[in-house]
């Protein structure tokens, strides 16, 4: 017993499970306000599922693709890759479990979630390549997590409708943003080890610039998307509730002090997520 519950810790460690607070909320967001409602618990224990399997993937893919660059970055070396404490072939076998495990959770819910898997599949892979030849990782990694709430509109209606473009778009541009301040840490091993970030081509200064454009947009695809899901002025409290902790967020993050740039990456962010469910919730339901 005591082996196994270490095995899921090293596991949990290499995923970075507590993350998952980042997408899963803005995928039941996604799943609500295509349902008008609450889905059947089926749907979304599917879509749970479905998330689960996605984003366990994409992140021991990851690990996988970047442990030469992980045990080489002082920052990432003491993971469990670099640290020799779980081997390559054992990350990618659970990669590719976890995969299956979205795929066949796709099944479960429609024939189309079931076509689009292995779309989703290679979006996510195809993303921890991306910081090797272009700038434009951060938008990528934005597109993969838009899936999220884009999947589980699929789950629910069968199609994707305008409100979940919006959605989409509305988490596209929010992970784009704080993963740039993610980014500010390595900018100096990005440049000496030859990796691509808008932080190393652009500076702090006017990267923190960007970030807060791409959050700006996130508050406006949000408006959009709640303006065409028929919500009210629950949602729209939510709203400047979010556009609050975004100020608060960048307000952390100053070009000459980091210091405060792990709590403005996890907690505000994980906070962001919640809330926007949480409002998209109360505004259906009340």
């Amino acid at each position: 017993m005591e082996g196994i519950l270490r095995k899921i810790r090293i596991y949990s460690e290499v995923v970075k499970l507590p993350h998952t607070v980042f997408a899963l909320p803005f995928a039941f967001t996604g799943a609500l306000m295509a349902a008008r409602g609450v889905p059947s618990f089926y749907t979304l224990f599917w879509i749970g599922v479905a998330m689960l399997g996605a984003r366990t993937g994409a992140m021991a893919f990851n690990r996988w693709a970047d442990a030469s660059i992980d045990a080489a970055n002082p920052r990432t070396r003491g993971r469990p890759l670099p640290r020799g404490v779980v081997g390559k072939g054992q990350v990618l076998a659970f990669s590719v479990f976890s995969y299956a495990l979205l795929v066949y959770a796709a099944y479960r819910l429609n024939p189309l979630c079931f076509k689009l898997s292995p779309l989703a599949v290679f979006i996510t892979a195809f993303y921890s390549y991306t910081k090797r030849f272009t700038w434009a990782s951060h938008l990528m990694l934005g597109l993969a997590l838009s899936l999220a709430p884009l999947g589980a509109w699929i789950a629910v209606a069968g199609r994707l409708e305008v409100p979940s473009l919006y959605l989409g778009l509305a988490v596209l541009f929010w992970v784009a943003g704080f993963d740039i301040l993610y980014a500010l840490q390595d900018l100096e091993f990005d440049r000496s080890f030859g990796l691509y970030s808008i932080p190393q081509y652009l500076g702090v200064r006017f990267s923190l610039y960007l970030s807060r454009v791409f959050h700006c947009l996130t508050l406006f695809f949000l408006f959009l998307a709640g303006e065409g899901g028929g919500l009210g002025w629950v949602y729209r409290g939510g709203l400047a509730l979010v556009a609050l902790l975004f100020v608060y967020e960048h307000s952390l993050v100053k070009p000459n002090d980091l210091s405060k740039l792990d709590m403005a990456f996890f907690n505000m962010n994980g906070y962001i997520s919640v809330s926007v469910f949480l409002f998209t919730f109360l505004d259906i339901m009340f």
